[in-house]
């Protein structure tokens, strides 16, 4: 008897929430209750279907109202309720697939009374299958006369209005599916970062490169200069690092034999929040054995120009007020002489090591910068990049803020290394890789170092990764491309959440 009672609470539970509800919330559940109480299957298991609303509006749109009629195309399409406009005995509404949009016209003549009634249990946001054949009305739009429909799915709360609340950001990033439904151009923009991740995947694996899977969890982060994320495994009783790259593992498979490799991966780093920065996020890095980094530029012009002409059909791109040029050759200017002419200060500014390390420190105190490389770096970071728009390869920053990387031939200061520049933001970053064994490892006691010092971004101390450098890592470059910045540009869009279906957000 007791279960009984408990089930029976759950249930009556189920579709009264704790918080207060409104007026059409109410309604909305009510009639819920009335389709229940005609037998109306509240939760169907599967819909068949013969068109999508997309494949309709694509392949009948274009038809003259004359040659549509004589085909007495039926048709059998979901979709959910965008708008309902009522006639007296007849009803025209829209259904949407996040795609497109198609009207539907009920007359209670032609789908029959009750089902006519039972229609009116309906709201806006509700998710139906609707029969019938299609037509042109008067006005030339596309139109299903339905015969006859079936319930899918009951929305309990009312729609954002269009022009209010749907754009209020909060919204938006917190209830995606809600921009989903009401924004069709936010589905295109998904739709877009689908195809640019599936066109960069088939890139590479036609140059004979294989997709791996590397750990997540990292005992040791590495790869990059960033903090980390810190876990605790219990079985195993060790903290654990959510990885900040792949990098390293990445290598290890070029050391065993595997020349060309490349993984899609999210990437996690304890930072801050602005429009460039989420602290989940996704790259794509590859390594190619027996190559350097400017293998590495002439790979990354091929691989941007091809996805732009691939996914967009064009290699000029609207991003804000600029257009993004893809077509080759790109510019590449190496990085001290970007500082001079770009960041605004005085060339002499820079022969005065303390002055920069103080400029550095006063515009990111929270990276406690402790050598002049990593100062600079800074200093490019706030006022250089937000100048360079159109693609640019920076070539050859400090080594101290490389320290996965080879000295660059003419100067032992410098990195092999570049960076590409779009729009204001970092998109990829590429070395001709450090293989010396003994000078990684020195270079990795040297981080550390400058970590005892305070810098929590410096990199730590790997030893199993220089054991495998010891078996013998070819000269190698590898690379890595920030897919959300990407998609940005390609969707041109201003903030990196706009490209990212949920990003993390501040607790309410």
């Amino acid at each position: 008897m007791g279960r009984n009672d408990d089930s029976q609470k759950q249930g009556k539970s189920r579709l009264e929430p704790e918080t207060k509800l409104g007026d059409q919330e109410l309604a909305r559940r009510d009639k819920l209750q009335k389709l229940a109480e005609r037998g109306v299957d509240l939760f169907p298991h599967k819909v068949e279907r013969t068109h999508s609303v997309a494949g309709i509006v694509a392949e009948f749109s274009t038809l003259p109202k004359e040659e549509l009629e004589e085909k007495t195309q039926a048709v059998t399409v979901p979709g959910r309720i965008l708008t309902i406009r009522k006639m007296g005995r007849a009803t025209f509404f829209h259904i949407s697939d996040g795609r497109s949009r198609l009207q539907v016209y009920i007359r209670e003549e032609v789908a029959g009374a009750g089902n006519y009634e039972l229609f009116s249990l309906f709201d806006i946001g509700d998710v139906i299958s609707v029969r019938g054949t299609l037509f042109k009305t008067r006005t030339g739009e596309l139109t299903v006369l339905c015969t006859s429909f079936t319930f899918l799915a009951k929305s309990l709360h009312p729609l954002p209005e269009k022009w209010h609340g749907l754009q209020d950001i909060e919204i938006r990033y917190r209830k995606r599916y809600l921009d989903l439904i009401m924004n069709p151009e936010v589905v295109q923009t998904f739709r877009l970062r689908s195809a640019l991740v599936a066109n960069m995947r088939k890139y590479f694996d036609e140059r004979g490169y294989i997709e791996v899977e590397t750990p997540m969890m990292h005992a040791i982060p590495g790869g990059a200069l960033a903090r980390p994320f810190k876990t605790f495994h219990n079985a195993l009783g060790i903290d654990l690092y959510l990885r900040i790259a792949p990098e390293l593992y990445l290598k290890r498979l070029i050391v065993g034999g595997l020349d060309r490799v490349y993984e899609i991966n999210r990437n996690f780093r304890n930072e801050g929040f602005d429009s460039e920065h989420n602290p989940e996020f996704t790259m794509i890095e590859f390594y190619q054995a027996y190559s350097d980094y400017n293998d590495m530029m002439d790979l990354t012009e091929d691989l941007l120009n091809t996805l732009s002409l691939t996914v967009l059909g064009r290699d000029e791109l609207p991003f804000g007020e600029h257009m993004i040029s893809f077509k080759r050759p790109w510019k590449r200017m190496k990085f001290k002489d970007a500082l001079i002419s770009l960041s605004g200060l005085a060339p002499s500014r820079f022969e005065d090591e303390k002055n920069i390390l103080g400029l550095a420190a006063s515009l990111a105190p929270e990276k406690k910068p402790t050598t002049y490389g990593k100062a600079l770096d800074i200093i490019f970071d706030k006022y250089v990049k937000e100048n360079i728009i159109q693609p640019t390869f920076i070539l050859n920053p400090p080594r101290e803020v490389s320290p996965l990387a080879k000295a660059a031939r003419d100067n032992p200061g410098e990195a092999a290394r570049f960076e590409l520049f779009i729009a204001g933001m970092e998109v990829a970053n590429a070395f001709s890789e450090l293989t010396d064994p003994a000078e990684q490892k020195r270079i990795f006691e040297q981080q550390a170092e400058e970590k005892k010092k305070g810098d929590d971004e410096s990199h730590w101390i790997d030893l199993d990764y220089v054991e495998a450098l010891e078996y013998g890592l070819p000269p190698t470059g590898g690379e890595g491309i920030g897919i959300d910045r990407l998609a940005m540009i390609f969707a041109n869009k201003r903030s990196i959440r706009d490209v990212i279906l949920f990003p993390l957000l501040k607790p309410r």
